[in-house]
């Protein structure tokens, strides 16, 4: 009889703290061992040359989200947690959004039947609150947070979704009862809509008039706002894809004045600026995502609040529309104004690689860092550690072997994902994962997919780490 169900051999590995050259033991799809000449098992991978890492947790993606009136988005489960293991992730937290005038419950049932038996990845859900009723504050959100539901998220902006101060306010002091991560987009909704009026009735109505309607000191102020209200309401908040250098000052200084303020940024705001919307016949609808891609310098402030620790996470925040597509990006309603182009992009199966290629491979961050950010926090944050984010005896054998010889142009027909662009195309990386498993069971083999749908399972999550007892 074997004494593992599988070993990984002659690999580097990598945690949030340590490299180390070790084989890795599985087995009934835990980490058993770590260590060298471990014996026999079942099956057996070589990773000589190559990274044994923690599988990336995605913790910001919207997968079959409704988007409003006549707009789809491309992925479900199976297709958004297949490009997704295709990118060396293994967990995966996508948003259950409350509609207005839906009770929580109802969302949450109906956002399991969306995603049961379908993923490839295990996978949690954020609760989006955008009806704040006294039922849901006083009896649903408390009662989905107990059930695992620990992280939600509000809104600063868009119709239909954006509270009020004193709704945030509220929605804060039920995370403070009950021990949930607030979350928060973080854009002032009111000089979107002054800056979008004007841009239309001067006629500017392209999709690159998107980011002239978002400005940095509309997220700047919003950053301040945030955090002032997580220092009032004495909780702990993220602010989700921070996109600038202004933004990340005013973190910086809400945290030096005592409050925890969580970070986090995404990979269209270290590879892509504002110039990509400019495209000429609605290319520029493509790279339509909020808060929007900015400039070169606040490329390089993001950059260096990644190397200096300011951000704690980096997620994909993938939000897929196809191209072309009337329920898409080329939503006839999208010609007449870009408020109405589908917000968000695709960039799931992407995350890791540019950030592995940009980060690791160019020496702005080293493999730990890379792990922590990418999966580590990640876990620690969402309730999840130590079960996921690390490769330590006793957590899930959600692993990603890395190849970081492989040289990759990036190009939407390589991809796994249900759209039919990816705003990456033709970026060159250096890195890929070509074997990922979740839970011991290989789902992609050497790039090949290994396993069937419905392997991942749901995630009841616990307590935020970044939440005090």
């Amino acid at each position: 009889m074997a004494d593992y169900d599988l070993i990984i051999r002659n690999g580097t590995v990598a945690t949030g703290s340590d490299v180390m050259n070790a084989d890795v033991g599985i087995t009934d799809g835990r980490i058993a061992a770590l260590g060298h000449d471990l014996g026999t098992a079942a099956d057996t991978i070589d990773a000589t040359g190559k990274l044994v890492l923690p599988g990336g947790i995605d913790s910001h993606v919207h997968i079959a989200q409704p988007s409003g009136p006549d707009v789809v988005q491309t992925d479900g489960f199976e297709s958004g947690t297949r490009s997704a293991v295709f990118g060396g992730n293994t967990t995966v937290i996508p948003f259950c959004l409350q509609e207005r005038g839906q009770g929580l419950r109802q969302a949450i049932k109906d956002y399991h039947a969306k995603a049961d038996g379908q993923c490839y990845t295990d996978y949690g859900f954020h609760l989006i609150v955008s009806d704040p009723t006294p039922t849901v504050l006083g009896q649903e959100l408390p009662a989905a947070i107990g059930d695992g539901y620990s992280s939600f998220k509000v809104f600063m902006t868009y119709e239909g979704l954006a509270l009020t101060d004193a709704e945030i306010l509220e929605v804060m002091t039920v995370a403070r009862g009950t021990g949930a991560l607030v979350m928060v987009h973080a854009e002032n909704y009111d000089i979107i809509r002054h800056l979008t009026a004007r841009l239309e009735s001067e006629g500017k109505i392209e999709p690159r008039y998107h980011a002239t309607s978002r400005p940095i000191p509309a997220e700047r102020e919003a950053t301040h706002r945030a955090c002032t209200l997580a220092e009032v309401a004495d909780v702990p908040v993220v602010i989700v894809h921070v996109s600038n250098g202004e933004a990340i000052e005013e973190i910086q200084r809400a945290r030096a004045r005592g409050v925890k303020v969580l970070a986090e940024t995404c990979p269209q705001y270290l590879v892509l600026t504002a110039k990509d919307l400019e495209g000429l016949n609605m290319e520029g609808a493509k790279y339509v995502c909020s808060p929007p891609p900015r400039d070169k310098q606040s490329q390089d402030a993001c950059w260096t609040g990644i190397e200096n620790g300011t951000f704690d996470f980096y997620s994909s925040d993938h939000s897929p529309f196809r191209f072309n597509d009337e329920k898409g990006k080329l939503l006839p309603k999208g010609r007449t104004s870009f408020r109405w182009v589908p917000n968000g992009i695709p960039g799931i199966e992407t995350r890791l690689p540019i950030l592995f290629s940009e980060g690791v491979m160019k020496k702005r961050i080293d493999l730990p860092h890379f792990v922590r950010i990418t999966a580590t926090n990640h876990a620690k944050a969402y309730g999840l550690y130590p079960r996921k984010g690390s490769i330590a005896i006793g957590a899930d054998a959600d692993i990603a072997i890395w190849d970081p010889t492989i040289t990759r142009t990036i190009r939407h027909a390589d991809l796994h994902d249900n759209n039919d662009y990816t705003p990456y195309e033709g970026i060159a990386v250096t890195g890929w994962p070509v074997t990922t498993m979740v839970r011991g069971t290989v789902i992609v083999r050497d790039g090949v997919l290994a396993a069937q749908k419905g392997v991942g399972s749901f995630l009841k999550r616990g307590k935020s780490a970044f939440v005090p007892d």
